[in-house]
């Protein structure tokens, strides 16, 4: 058989099979224009609305497709693409979204009309995370961490059909950023650490952007070998839900005394020293963690190799200023953490797999020190809860949670004894995101209690001098002032599945 160029080519050779003979309209395994040659730049990518990407991408009922949640409670892309999908007639689609907000209410109608027929998520908050927990849907929402969700597509456990990555910036070709380096930073999210292993693994890959860029928009996030098209869109979120202009740094005296005791826990270890990496989170109580860690850090003239996680304003101040290294971003929190992703060459933005992905090959919570967690709810056994509230109502989300607590060295949980007339300390979680296993210290407002298998750090705190009481201690005192609360009564059906980053299923959250 002659192919388009007049070469007589076999069909089929053995040992071989059937041949693919050069025709002029394969472009890296994907048909962008009948013409031998694609035009200057593969503008071919460009297409000009959701709808024609679907039809492009070839989504069919039944499919799985993904988001993520970068843009937070300002994000829109969920919402255009599930609207679109809706009157384009699919049915029975599974959203596979990194993680869900309050902002996210629509999908409750899709839900009810059939268009989605099953979620997985890290979390899901708001209107839509109240219709499930009172049993909206026929089949359980699957609730995964970071590093479990990201291992799961990873391996090919989670198989994303189509992937809708919204982007601060792309060009033409693909390349995509959290970050516009060329103009307009309004929709600028920093990191895109979490879109970026449904980029590498989706079997289609559309990114919609407000900034079409010039070639190449390098460093990038997510490259253009791993993305097949592209949507021009007006907004492409909220600015104003997608970061503030600082993360609250608290005055509450409770929080500080919390994040006092846990800097001095820290401190008084045995892994505070020269070269050592942490992970905090964006409360109140975390952030200021940050704060007495850094006063530690000058007295004791040491830094920091590497800060992990969900990067913060007081983090990149650390960085800035010397105390830190190199940063490990998979999501920035503010727009301070998106403008030292622009700026600062060590800010480096990594995927959630790279941050958390739960497989042998190991990750970068691995190699952590210290992480210093919050809670919800913890039990006598030190189990954590980070997902459903008090009620039992679904509201809030597991993150990297059990990814870093698993990880580091040192797992540090921080809750005040008592939220809203509830004690924070239960004979059992409502719902087990973290288990106990995994958890060392757990720090209040009262004191310090430890795990009792860290006997190496019970040593290493009261060699320092310091106060330590049980879990149990702790209890006593929360309920002595406002009671022991009576447990949920929740119904028979599960409208919930929690995995743990093993694919496991560590628990199950039934309808209220």
């Amino acid at each position: 058989m002659k192919n388009v160029l007049g070469v007589e080519v076999p069909q089929y050779i053995e040992g071989l099979g059937q041949l693919h003979i050069f025709d002029g309209k394969r472009y890296s395994g994907t048909i962008f224009q009948q013409e031998l040659k694609a035009p200057k730049g593969r503008s071919g990518k460009i297409v000009a609305s959701i709808e024609k990407v679907v039809e492009l991408c070839g989504l069919k009922d039944g499919m799985t497709i993904s988001f993520h949640h970068h843009f937070r409670n300002g994000d829109y892309i969920v919402n255009m693409v599930m609207d679109t999908l809706a009157k384009m007639g699919f049915k029975d689609l599974v959203v596979a979204a990194s993680s869900l907000t309050s902002c996210h209410h629509p999908m409750i109608d899709h839900i009810k009309n059939g268009v989605v027929k099953r979620i997985e998520t890290s979390g899901m908050r708001g209107e839509l995370a109240n219709a499930v927990s009172d049993g909206l849907m026929d089949l359980p929402v699957i609730f995964r961490s970071h590093g479990g969700r990201a291992y799961a597509i990873a391996s090919g456990e989670l198989k994303i059909d189509v992937a809708f990555l919204g982007a601060p910036s792309c060009d033409r070709a693909g390349n995509a950023n959290g970050y516009n380096k060329n103009g307009d930073t309004l929709y600028d999210c920093g990191s895109l650490g979490y879109a970026m292993v449904d980029a590498q693994h989706a079997s289609k890959t559309v990114i919609l952007t407000n900034n079409i860029v010039p070639y190449p928009n390098t460093p990038c996030a997510i490259k253009e070998v791993d993305v097949d098209y592209i949507v021009k869109m007006d907004a492409i979120g909220d600015p104003k839900g997608i970061a503030s202009g600082a993360t609250r740094f608290t005055t509450n005296p409770r929080e500080l005394k919390i994040a006092r005791t846990a800097a001095d826990i820290m401190e008084n270890s045995g892994y505070f020293n020269d070269g050592f990496s942490f992970q905090t989170g964006t409360g109140g109580a975390s952030l200021a963690v940050t704060r007495f860690l850094r006063d530690k850090m000058v007295n004791k003239k040491i830094t920091a190799s590497f800060a992990l996680g969900g990067i913060t304003g007081a983090i990149v101040k650390l960085h800035e200023e010397g105390l830190v290294k190199k940063l490990l971003d998979v999501q920035g929190f503010d727009l301070e953490a998106a403008r030292s992703v622009r700026e600062n060459p060590s800010h480096c933005v990594i995927s959630g797999h790279h941050y958390a992905g739960s497989g042998l090959e190991g990750a970068a919570v691995d190699q952590l020190d210290m992480v210093v967690l919050s809670a919800l709810e913890i039990d006598t056994d030190f189990n954590v809860n980070v997902l459903t509230g008090s009620d039992g109502v679904i509201r809030g989300a597991i993150g990297g949670h059990p990814d870093t607590a698993s990880g580091a060295k040192m797992t540090i949980v921080v809750a005040p004894l008592i939220r809203g007339r509830i004690p924070t300390i239960l004979d059992r979680v409502n719902t087990i995101v973290t288990p106990g296993a995994t958890v060392d210290v757990f720090v209040t407002e009262y004191g310090v209690a430890v795990n009792p298998m860290r006997q190496d750090l019970i040593h290493n705190f009261t060699s320092a001098g310091m106060q330590l009481s049980t879990i149990e201690e702790f209890q006593k005192i929360a309920e002595g002032i406002v009671g022991k609360p009576k447990r949920v009564e929740y119904g028979s059906k599960i409208v919930g599945l929690v995995y743990y980053r093993d694919s496991s299923v560590i628990d199950v959250i039934r309808q209220v």
